[in-house]
């Protein structure tokens, strides 16, 4: 993949042609308006007037509810037939696991509830375990959303109900009492809205500049925990700074004829001269290099120079999460000055969002540019190497968007199991502070301010919404583990 500065130079001068043709050919803009505070003030009272906040209560399973397995396998057509067993086997561990690969459901779900008419970038798939630490580009550890794949402007409610529910769902999971379920769902819901009310009050650099230092937030409330829970959460920060490439080098990496190759453990990670079958790897290899080509240009010029300093030395296709099971994830082994010092790229597939069926088509015709832009939206800080691609024929012969970043750069997530009833408070929090955040930063901050008011009705509202919606999941759980045993579908567990 290395290539001179003169080529670099010429394809970048060559790019921006292009971009200006284009630009020039497109329509400007609307203008966008500007409201005084008062007016964002305004239209938030009368949102709130037009939906109050206590209808957010309402979650009703009516007859005519889409078949929740159906709707699974209506998403198993676009993927990879032998991995989406072991999707099933991975959502029949737990409702909660169930809940992580049910956004399609959801999205169903949310679209009959009401909402405010104000919207944001919508994560579309706010659950708790989409939460998590990472790096930022200084080196520090963030907390921030990390799954981006359903991304599209829509309505602030939606993802407030996903993350609510999801609070619900993993505290009845680990056995907590409902009044401390209730406690944990109204921390998290009134974070998000107190948190709304600080950003209002903020100038818009200040929203945009505001993050979540992990390990200066843990500072500051060590004081509330247990000296006990306070070890185990630095244990567990300590364990994200050192998952890195050089960390997934070690693990996924052994050398073969003198070099390094990504290890073979089908069907959870198989190597591309495997996947090639029938087609000549040379073929393949230089087919990757000028799709990464393409890729790089999706960067800030200072990262595509970073980016040729690799060269693309191995491909295999690995198994990622719970709902993504199934859609074609590669990871890409880089090498830079030798063969220790690697750089660990994963392509994963974007597909529609799952909200498109209810709030129209996005407005990138790339979903994988539509989720990098959601993600850059949403997020404080980004990996450095977030970009997407477009195949035209991939390995299946068919067109396939792409969206790719680091495999691990300091990721780490939440051992939800392991919570007790305050720690998993705290959590929601956390996760409610930064959702807020991330709503603000796109949608009319001070209008969503304005609706949520001062008291509790919202928050309460979304505590007896999630109590449905979490017994609704129950159903959902049960509906999929009653299609595993009748034979309707096959579920492969342990992987």
């Amino acid at each position: 993949m290395t290539t001179t500065g003169r080529t670099t130079a010429k394809n970048g001068a060559g790019a921006q042609s292009r971009r200006a043709a284009t630009a020039r050919k497109a329509k400007p803009p609307p203008p966008v308006p500007h409201l005084s505070v008062a007016e964002r003030v305004a239209r938030g009272k009368a949102a709130r007037q037009e939906v109050p906040r206590a209808d957010h209560v309402l979650f009703e399973s009516l007859p005519s509810r889409a078949d929740p397995v159906e709707l699974l396998e209506r998403q198993a057509k676009t993927r990879v037939p032998e991995l989406v067993p072991i999707r099933y086997g991975r959502m029949l561990v737990s409702p909660f696991a169930f809940y992580r690969g049910a956004a399609s459901i959801m999205a169903h779900d949310l679209a009959a509830t009401p909402r405010s008419g104000l919207t944001v970038q919508c994560c579309g798939d706010a659950h708790l375990s989409n939460f998590g630490v990472f790096a930022s580009p200084e080196r520090a550890l963030v907390f921030d959303v990390n799954d981006f794949d359903e991304t599209l402007p829509g309505p602030w409610e939606w993802d407030v109900k996903r993350l609510a529910a999801s609070m619900l769902i993993a505290a009845r999971a680990n056995g907590f009492r409902a009044k401390e379920q209730d406690r944990i769902v109204l921390d998290t819901v009134g974070q998000y809205r107190a948190a709304m009310a600080q950003f209002a009050g903020m100038k818009n650099l200040e929203v945009w500049y505001a993050h979540l230092d992990i390990q200066s937030e843990l500072e500051k409330h060590a004081s509330q925990f247990k000296p006990k829970q306070v070890k185990r959460t630095d244990k567990s920060l300590a364990k994200a700074r050192t998952k890195d490439s050089m960390t997934a080098f070690s693990k996924l990496t052994h050398v073969v004829d003198g070099k390094v190759r990504i290890v073979d453990e089908s069907p959870l990670i198989v190597p591309i001269d495997q996947l090639a079958a029938g087609r000549e790897l040379d073929e393949i290899v230089e087919s990757l290099h000028q799709l990464l080509r393409d890729y790089r240009q999706t960067l800030e010029f200072d990262r595509r120079v970073l980016l040729e300093g690799f060269d693309l030395t191995d491909l295999a296709r690995k198994v990622v999460g719970v709902g993504s099971v199934g859609t074609r994830a590669y990871i890409a082994l880089m090498l830079g000055r030798d063969g220790q010092d690697p750089l660990f790229l994963q392509m994963k597939e974007a597909d529609a969002s799952v909200l498109e069926e209810f709030l129209g088509p996005s407005e990138f015709s790339s979903h994988g540019q539509r989720v990098v832009v959601g993600q850059r939206l949403m997020q404080a800080v980004s990996d450095i190497f977030l970009g997407w691609l477009h195949v035209d024929t991939g390995l299946d012969g068919k067109p396939r968007d792409f969206y790719v970043r680091q495999l691990k750069d300091w990721k780490g997530s939440a051992e939800i199991e392991q919570m007790v009833p305050e720690g998993m408070a705290a959590y929601g929090k956390l996760c409610g502070w930064t959702l807020a955040r991330a709503h603000a930063r796109t949608g009319d901050r001070i209008a969503i301010a304005a609706y949520l008011g001062n008291s509790d009705s919202f928050d309460r509202a979304i505590v007896e919404f999630s109590k449905a919606y979490a017994d609704q999941n129950e159903r959902d759980y049960q509906a999929l583990t009653e299609a595993v045993a009748s034979g309707r579908i096959k579920a492969q567990t342990g992987l």
